[in-house]
């Protein structure tokens, strides 16, 4: 099923309010032959983006949350703070993310096609777009179809299964010809404009953008020597920056302005405040984190408790029948806050570069990146850096510690730029082992964080050849087989 909007956005807010979750079989994400083949880049950019964003939100709370431990459920039914992930969770994000990547794919060729004005700036958009989900698709699952996914209306409904190295390596591509595309800086038309409600047809800022996202997945990769990932860190940001620019600033971050109305109605915009804050509150390592650095972010994210206006999380992994009491909960005012439509902020992009300064990728000192960090993270969310921030005992940048406690501080403070941005927490953690998180008395799973979803069983119904070639050559389908970027080399 491929869903195309042809007028407006208000098409897109009805028919999501009605529930629209694909449940057929891979072969019908891949063709509709109700859809319009003519299909301009202008009319699928916006819906695909908020397709993708919502789809995100709803599993990074379901799932992610919990098994970060940024959330703890009393739901006895959802277990991701044990540490369980059942085969059923795998096909909602599978079937969201491959449904829209052919509309990305779409923009590409309706621009190719029509060669209207800033036809290069949508390729290029299309480009960036499709290495952002098929890298949350590769991350998630492993190897997956790539080359030959999304081709049903060309008669492939069985696509070969590709290796997460390879898949790299094209994403790689993609986004080095985006880039070259943008340094055209042609800018989307006036009157495509209004349909790019991530940077309003700016040329410039898709560019930092696809530079930005570039060097998240050189750093995810940057552990395999093969992915040459590490020499174009350096090249992107020591050698030839002048011609990779990257966000200089929360301005350039990519955030789709979601809110509680059409056309960006976000997707906990109506929920009840008891769906939506109700039934979990947040765990005590991420909460107990920011009470230690007196962290303005509280009063925007987390209700305050009692008289005295304290914040207390809940313990994760907590045994069968033994939920705690819940005690701070998110703030209902987050359903249609436009922070949660982050893809990718310039706090985050401060804390990669930190890393690759502390490994040596790159020059320069990693506490100036982790001190930009620490504070764009917090003015984002439109606060002020609270004084002396940057030398509390629990903050500041520590010179003489080991190599894993700075790691531990980078990606400690990387962690909550993370906050509702799909699972990238999860694959940091995955790669990293960074931040160190407690182990409940009620964790399963040998006390082991899952490695990624099985595949979705109607993959295995409908694909089974190629299917079982990639269990093959990955070495099984549990939550426990890692991904190619996080094997030791």
């Amino acid at each position: 099923m491929r869903i195309i909007f042809k007028h407006t956005w208000i098409a897109l807010v009805a028919i999501s309010l009605m529930g629209i979750s694909c449940t057929k079989d891979f072969a019908e994400m891949n063709t509709n032959p109700n859809a319009t083949a003519a299909a301009t880049p202008q009319t699928l950019l916006g819906p695909t983006l908020l397709s993708l964003v919502n789809a995100n939100l709803n599993r990074a709370m379901r799932i992610n949350h919990d098994l970060m431990q940024v959330t703890v459920t009393t739901s006895e039914s959802r277990e991701f703070h044990r540490y369980v992930i059942r085969p059923t969770e795998s096909d909602y994000m599978w079937r969201n993310w491959y449904l829209q990547l052919t509309n990305i794919r779409d923009i590409y060729s309706s621009a190719t096609i029509t060669q209207q004005a800033g036809y290069q700036t949508y390729q290029a958009i299309s480009l960036i777009l499709d290495a952002w989900v098929s890298s949350m698709i590769t991350d998630m699952y492993g190897d997956v179809p790539y080359f030959e996914s999304n081709l049903g209306k060309e008669g492939n409904i069985q696509p070969k299964f590709d290796a997460q190295k390879d898949i790299y390596a094209d994403l790689f591509k993609k986004l080095d010809t985006a880039n070259v595309r943008l340094a055209l800086n042609i800018n989307l038309p006036d009157t495509s404009s209004t349909a790019d409600p991530l940077f309003k047809g700016s040329a410039n800022k898709w560019r930092r953008f696809g530079n930005s996202l570039y060097l998240r997945l050189l750093m995810r990769a940057s552990g395999k020597a093969s992915s040459g990932a590490v020499a174009k860190i350096k090249e992107m940001i020591n050698v030839n920056a002048a011609a990779y620019p990257i966000m200089t600033s929360n301005d350039y971050s990519a955030v789709l302005p979601i809110g509680g109305a059409i056309p960006l109605m976000s997707e906990f915009a109506q929920y009840r405040d008891l769906d939506f804050s109700g039934g979990k509150g947040y765990a005590e390592f991420f909460i107990n984190n920011l009470n230690a650095w007196i962290d303005p972010r509280l009063t925007k994210i987390a209700t305050a408790l009692g008289l005295g206006g304290g914040y207390l999380g809940m313990t994760s992994g907590y045994g069968t029948g033994d939920a705690p009491e819940i005690m701070s909960t998110y703030l209902n005012s987050l359903k249609t806050d436009a922070h949660l439509g982050n893809i990718m902020n310039y706090a985050e992009l401060q804390f990669i570069l930190a890393e690759a300064a502390l490994k040596g990728y790159i020059s320069g000192s990693p506490k100036t990146y982790y001190d930009a960090g620490v504070q764009n993270a917090i003015t984002w969310w439109g606060l002020a850096v609270p004084a002396g921030h940057l030398d509390k005992e629990d903050v500041k940048w520590n010179e003489a510690a080991s190599f894993d406690n700075k790691m531990e501080q980078i990606l400690l403070q990387k962690y909550y730029t993370l906050f509702f941005t799909d699972f990238q927490s999860w694959s940091e953690y995955r790669r990293t082992g960074h931040p160190v998180l407690p182990v409940g008395p009620g964790v399963q799973n040998n006390g082991k964080m899952p490695s990624r979803f099985v595949y979705p069983i109607n993959t295995m119904a409908t694909n089974p050849v190629h299917y079982q070639e990639a269990v093959d050559a990955m070495g099984g389908d549990d939550i426990n087989v890692k991904v190619w970027w996080n094997q030791p080399e």
